[in-house]
């Protein structure tokens, strides 16, 4: 295995990671929440983030490697934070909006980096798959934003 696969191997494991936090997290966001629209909405993320998920095991296969199958360390202890945060703030509207967004803010950093070391390493056979999802991450951690300014606002 060339040095280069080892790299974009690395990269892409890092991404599932997040992307596997994330189907998570919107899980959980799914069972906190009661307005139904945003429960409906946190569902359709966490398949999309496992459908990101599984597209990058399956590019994790072709370059040679095994790709990563369980969430982070810090995404588990960032959800069970949430947990306990949950049990003395109640679990409104706001507060799981606040912390989806926290947790979309995690993957666009996540993304932003691996996009970094893409372009560092010259490691363009992941470049468009990257760069998809990435825009993907920046249209989610938008639309929770705007979610979250909408219920501070009322």
């Amino acid at each position: 295995m060339t040095d280069m696969n080892k790299e974009a191997i690395a990269v892409l494991n890092d991404l599932i990671q997040t992307s596997k936090d994330g189907q998570e997290g919107f899980k959980t966001c799914a069972e906190d929440i009661k307005h139904p629209q945003l429960k409906k909405l946190f569902e359709q993320r966490s398949v999309d983030c496992a459908t990101a998920a599984s597209e990058l095991q399956t590019a994790v296969r072709s370059l040679g490697g095994d790709p990563e199958t369980s969430t982070s360390v810090s995404g588990d202890l960032h959800r069970r934070w949430v947990d306990v945060k949950s049990m003395f703030t109640g679990k409104d509207e706001e507060a799981v909006l606040n912390e989806a967004e926290r947790g979309e803010d995690h993957a666009l950093k996540a993304y932003r980096e691996a996009m970094e070391k893409i372009t560092k390493h010259n490691l363009l056979g992941i470049r468009d798959l990257v760069e998809r999802q990435f825009h993907g991450v920046q249209r989610n951690h938008d639309q929770v934003k705007a979610l979250r300014n909408q219920a501070r606002a009322s």
